[in-house]
């Protein structure tokens, strides 16, 4: 990206006053974005023309440090642009037009000036989306940067590359499918970038997940043509029994979410039997070519088209676009009640949640690190199906908070065995547990985990919209018309709802 300084931008960051501190910002933003940097040949002439021979000689030497925009474009060459803007016969007009005219021309992305006459221009030629004032620069280009603000177990820690040991043996296989991996590792070290690591007891590493933001082509037969995506670069996990590739798929997708990026993908050498290739694709990674050194291509997609999802039964829509789910009329839609302690073993991901004691010494909580997960209950209710939907009511806190979409239900359990074969490490109830559920009639729900509300629903709201008369001490049905209220109310994104 390619962004000019006009004058004033240069001489108030280069004279010995102490800048603003959005000027602060915007050039550690620019330049975390690695952004070009420019001055225009005739931001020279104004320099030249300062009466204060000293300060002229000192802001001269330091705009040497700049790159000048190469035999930028002549506004003369289009007569045009002269009437567009009004031309004023005045000598600082002349050099504003002219700085004006390379981002009309597109020599460069983006003007950044405070010169308000500069923007008036802007305004007319239509161009005033790319001419910014600091602030909004600002604004725009901290939109560019990567955003890693999810919410990560305390087993993993985010921390710049170059912090890893390459000398781990869990580089070893790497090292042995990529030849170039030492290069590749020195030159992602070099760009400053971060990975998200878990190690082992023994402080070996036992995953590592390395992403990027990317705005290009994918090199692959068939083309891939450009669009904003995560690549995951590095998604190994060599510390098994705790779901950690499941974490792994959630995180990516959420730092996706964060950054408004419509596809995840990674390049992998299958293997037989491949883990790696059983669970990309269980959650909707798709093949989609070969890339030239011989690597398959898996792109998820986080947004279906009603096209795409035409003819899709709920759950596959679950399958193949996940974190989007149907939420039509096809649904029932189910308010479930879940105690405190049980809801923040399932959902670790919750802003408000306390850290167990057992995550702070560097445990994983497996069952929240999965997508799929389950809930074990006595209720009797028949009604529940594939693909419908489960709001979790956290009951002593008395509010609506998560959402799921049920994969599957088996009722009537009452041998505790078959309850531990269907749940695995996806619930929160420990064998002894299950096993006092089991004495009654039991029901279990498999179901993938989905949103937070973004405004967690009050007891007494829900009840003020008439959605629940009292607390819900069991599994309770509600209608298409209480299932919209609590969705605007909760402000859950419809970019990720089809209907």
């Amino acid at each position: 990206m390619r962004v000019l300084l006009d004058t004033n931008i240069f001489i108030y960051r280069e004279t010995d006053h102490i800048i603003s501190y959005d000027l602060q910002q915007l050039l550690s933003v620019l330049n975390k974005l690695k952004t070009e940097l420019l001055i225009h040949p005739l931001s020279l002439e104004e320099i030249r023309r300062d009466q204060d021979t000293r300060r002229q000689a000192v802001m001269l030497s330091k705009i040497g440090a700049y790159p000048l925009l190469e035999m930028p474009p002549v506004p003369e060459e289009y007569p045009k642009f002269f009437h567009i803007i009004e031309q004023k016969d005045e000598t600082h007009d002349l050099i504003d037009n002219h700085i004006l005219y390379t981002v009309y021309k597109d020599a460069v992305d983006f003007l950044v000036t405070e010169d308000r006459d500069i923007h008036k221009k802007a305004i007319k030629l239509g161009i005033d989306n790319r001419v910014l004032l600091i602030a909004e620069a600002l604004t725009v280009f901290r939109g560019h940067l990567q955003k890693d603000s999810i919410i990560i177990p305390p087993a993993l820690e985010r921390k710049p590359i170059h912090n890893l040991n390459l000398s781990d043996p869990f580089f070893d296989s790497l090292k042995e499918e990529y030849p170039e991996f030492d290069d590749w590792f020195t030159k992602i070290k070099r760009e400053g970038r971060n990975c998200l690591v878990n190690y082992k007891d023994d402080g070996s590493i036992g995953a590592l997940l390395v992403y990027k933001l990317e705005d290009e082509p994918i090199d692959a037969i068939p083309k891939i043509p450009r669009k904003k995506r995560i690549k995951l670069s590095t998604f190994k996990v060599a510390q098994f029994g705790y779901k950690i590739g499941e974490l792994f798929i959630k995180l990516a997708i959420d730092i996706a979410i964060s950054n408004g990026i419509p596809e995840v993908y990674l390049t992998h050498f299958i293997q037989p039997d491949d883990r790696l290739v059983e669970l990309i694709t269980e959650y909707g990674f798709h093949h989609v070519g070969t890339n030239s050194q011989g690597e398959a291509i898996y792109i998820k997609e986080l947004f279906a088209e009603p096209t795409e999802a035409k003819g899709l039964s709920p759950f596959d829509i679950t399958k193949l676009y996940y974190p989007s789910y149907y939420d039509g009329a096809d649904v029932k839609k189910f308010i479930v009640p879940i105690r405190p302690q049980y809801h923040s073993r399932l959902f670790t991901n919750y802003k408000d949640r306390q850290i167990e004691l057992a995550e702070s010494a560097g445990y994983f909580i497996v069952e929240g690190n999965t997508i799929r997960k389950a809930y074990i209950c006595n209720s009797r209710i028949k009604r529940i199906a594939q693909g419908d939907l489960i709001l979790f009511y956290v009951s002593e806190r008395r509010q609506l908070i998560s959402v799921g979409v049920v994969e599957a239900v088996f009722g009537g359990l009452q041998d505790y065995r078959d309850i531990i074969k269907l749940v695995g490490k996806r619930t929160v109830y420990s064998v002894n547990e299950i096993q006092s559920i089991a004495r009654k009639s039991s029901l279990v729900i498999l179901f993938w985990q989905y949103w937070h509300l973004q405004q967690a629903l009050s007891y007494l709201r829900l009840k003020g919209m008439g959605i629940l008369k009292g607390p819900p001490r069991s599994i309770m049905q509600i209608s298409e018309k209480d299932y919209s209220l609590i969705k605007e109310a909760g402000d859950i994104d419809e970019r990720f709802t089809i209907n």
